[in-house]
């Protein structure tokens, strides 16, 4: 089966969960289905919703005879521990002779290029593919097809598509995330139940109080987004490029997925046969009918705003609308001596390949006095912030020249923005071409910054948003000139220690502050602006400038930057303070705090105490009993779990 539309091919790409919902599905007038087989997919929570070996063999064989395709998600991150049973499985897929694999590690892509399998690879919606240099970087590792990111709007794929020539796969109905792909770490930190390896347990879907100002707003459910629909708009989802017209929904019954498929496979149709006298709402009355939440279009055509947040049928935290609860709100684990000493055994029991010298101190900075006050107290490296948390301003030029003045042996680092639109490439590319700054280096956030700056003449390091997670990612990116590289925030403390086993590159993880566990183009602070307070409490541990969503648990801080973007941020602090020598001796080449909530003295004083526990001056014990939180106190986020 195929479709065509001046000459292009169209597909209407369906879900399936389970072997009989496929037998129904494969016959309706679907181009493909996706899949997901018994392991290595973003559907771990729901092991029945996923094929079993023999029978992603009989689905594809039935495809094939109907002339139709099937690709198969091996799309969450792979531990060390995955990555033999990842061998098997790959030499399996070729064997069964699936069409495409969807992909979110660029160690899959690293493992079927070294072991010479033809199996083709579509980079996943959790590669969050945003930009044409990430799309040009794909397409030189091999890469086929792309998931785009969520937030892509619909002008900005014609964009990519028009100058890459990129198939692009575009989700026009279902289930959206809030956050960008990948780049939501609430789960981990609070269960250690990864989103990016198919274990999201839905903090997204809590009901939260949104508070500011000291102000309280009835925000109820402000991270539950409308499910998307694009079934009136069929002619601007093939004018902007788009090949593949994805439908979400593997957990979705058979009734409810062939509803969608007929209703959208029969609208393509129609457009083709008679684009100029096509009805757009032929089945919308039907499919609104039938929804499981309200429909948005969401970033398609722009940010859609808060008229993107769902409050039909959530419920108390109801996910999917089955009633299923996923989780309630739950604080974040607190440091514990037992759980310290726990982790300094595992770490003891590391086999590092190299032995490291003394570990180094970075440290992310959000203005320019946190920065002077860095370089007076002699950290090694100080990063500039690429997305500066409002009411900062950004780095200037200006800024650059004077620290570059007065840093000594500090090294200095240009952060970049952690999603980067053409406009970003346009601006960075321009500074980083002319005279020579007097940087010592950028971060680089996501995979295309690299494409586009490495022959810059700057070294680059890697950024938490890399989320690296295996040693063969963490090759590929040195590959591609990244010369240290940040440890993925997710990592429970097995994972954690088996990279560090596992990698000879230099590494580095964050070690202390209140990191991003969210982060969205969703701009939560409109509740505020919009919407009339219905009671007054002040924050117990940020100003009250600063939004913050609390539960009964806890107050998580929200901080926007300067582009308008929201970082949801943990309501506890990351502190390593206790496993400084430990780490170090495991192979932990540096150690970074995220020192952009804190004020001056707050931030110097972590600084403080943590060059003193790599110095050895103190013992790390005397300098936690030292150091009192900022915030609700201090947690060890995902390394609170094996």
């Amino acid at each position: 089966m195929a479709r065509f539309f001046n000459g292009k091919e169209i597909e209407l790409l369906a879900p399936v969960g389970t072997f009989d919902i496929f037998k129904e599905v494969i016959q309706a007038p679907c181009d493909a289905v996706y899949l997901g087989g018994p392991s290595l997919n973003m559907r771990m929570m729901r092991k029945g919703y996923n094929f079993s070996l023999e029978e992603i063999v009989q689905a594809t064989e039935i495809a094939h005879e109907l002339h139709k395709k099937v690709y198969v998600t091996v799309n969450n991150l792979l531990s060390e521990d995955d990555v033999e049973e990842a061998k098997d499985y790959l030499r399996f897929l070729e064997g069964a002779h699936v069409d495409a694999l969807i992909v979110q590690d660029y160690a899959v892509v690293m493992l079927i290029q070294e072991m010479g399998l033809n199996l083709l690879v579509h980079a996943s919606v959790m590669m969050n593919v945003h930009n044409l240099e990430t799309v040009r970087l794909l397409q030189e590792l091999g890469v086929t097809r792309v998931v785009t990111s969520r937030e892509m709007d619909l002008q900005t794929a014609r964009y990519i598509w028009s100058q890459s020539g990129m198939e692009l796969e575009y989700f026009i109905h279902g289930d959206m995330c809030v956050a960008h792909g990948a780049n939501c770490h609430f789960s981990s930190a609070v269960f250690g139940m990864s989103g990016s390896r198919g274990k999201c347990m839905k903090p997204c879907r809590w009901e939260y109080r949104v508070k500011k100002d000291g102000n309280i707003y009835p925000a109820d459910y402000p991270l539950a987004v409308k499910d998307m629909y694009m079934y009136e708009n069929i002619p601007e989802l093939i004018e902007s490029g788009i090949c593949s017209f994805k439908i979400e929904g593997r957990m979705r019954d058979v009734n409810f997925i062939l509803l969608l498929i007929n209703s959208y496979g029969e609208a393509i149709d129609r457009y083709i046969e008679d684009p100029i006298g096509f009805d757009r709402t032929v089945d919308s009355d039907k499919l609104h009918e039938n929804r499981k939440r309200d429909f948005s279009t969401a970033y398609a055509f722009g940010k859609p705003g808060l008229s993107n947040m769902n409050r039909r049928y959530e419920g108390t935290g109801k996910f999917y609308s089955t009633g299923k609860v996923f989780s309630t709100p739950t604080a974040e684990r607190s440091l514990t001596i037992g759980r310290v000493a726990e982790l300094k055994e595992r770490l003891a029991q590391v086999q590092r390949i190299e032995q490291s010298t003394r570990p180094e101190l970075s440290v992310r900075v959000n203005n320019i006095e946190q920065a002077r006050m860095a370089i007076e107290e002699g950290i090694d490296h100080l990063y500039l912030s690429g997305d500066v948390y409002l009411p900062d301003v950004p780095f200037t030029k200006k800024n650059i020249i004077e620290l570059s003045a007065i840093k000594g042996a500090t090294k200095l680092y240009l952060g970049l923005p952690r999603m980067m639109t053409e406009l970003h490439f346009e601006q960075y590319g321009e500074l980083l071409s002319r005279e020579r700054l007097g940087i010592d280096g950028i971060v680089v956030t996501n995979s295309g910054a690299i494409h586009a700056f490495a022959d810059k003449g700057y070294p680059m390091v890697g950024d938490t948003s890399l989320n690296i997670y295996n040693h063969l990612s963490a090759e590929m990116y040195a590959g591609l000139g990244i010369q240290r590289l940040t440890i993925s925030p997710e990592m429970t403390a097995d994972h954690f220690t088996g990279l560090l086993e596992h990698s000879t590159l230099p590494l580095e993880a964050v070690v202390h502050g209140s990191p991003t566990v969210m982060y969205m183009e969703h701009d939560l602070y409109a509740n505020t602006e919009v919407q009339e307070s219905v009671g007054e409490e002040n924050n117990h541990y940020v100003d009250n400038s600063i939004l913050v969503l609390m539960t009964d648990k806890g107050e998580n801080p929200v901080y926007r930057d300067q582009h308008g973007r929201n970082h949801l941020t943990m309501a506890k602090e990351i502190c390593y303070l206790p496993l400084v020598k430990e780490l170090a001796e495991a192979g932990l080449s540096h150690f970074r705090i995220e020192g952009a909530t804190y004020s001056v003295s707050q931030l110097r004083a972590i600084i403080c105490a943590y060059k003193a526990a790599i110095m050895e001056q103190t013992s790390t014990g005397e300098l936690f009993e030292q150091l009192d939180p900022v915030y609700a106190g201090y947690t060890l986020g995902s390394l609170h779990f094996n």
